[in-house]
């Protein structure tokens, strides 16, 4: 079964203010960071399962190489991951409910 992904505004925005600040600090670690998300999702589709439930029904994919969770639920009706949030690992990952 292959999911489709849905990714929200806020999501969007926390990948745009977190590439930002890579750009920032190594030239060409923005393209890095935004790569390896994008990849990441994607890989969700055939595998949404694949990733432990943090807390309530949101499960928790690690970026690799990068200290982020990318935030997600599966909704089984419509077959579709929602990407909420990626939040740095450091933070406590309900700050999303303050979005």
């Amino acid at each position: 079964m292959i999911y489709k992904i849905k990714i929200d505004i806020d999501a969007f925005e926390d990948i745009k203010n977190t590439s930002f600040w890579y750009g920032n600090q190594l030239k060409g670690l923005d393209i890095r960071y935004k790569t390896q998300v994008i990849k990441q999702i994607s890989f969700l589709k055939k595998n949404p399962y694949l990733y432990s439930i943090k807390y309530n029904d949101v499960h928790c994919l690690k970026v690799k190489k990068f200290p982020f969770l990318i935030h997600y639920k599966i909704d089984e009706i419509s077959k579709t991951i929602n990407v909420f949030a990626i939040i740095h690992t450091s933070r406590n990952p309900e700050i999303w409910l303050k979005k």
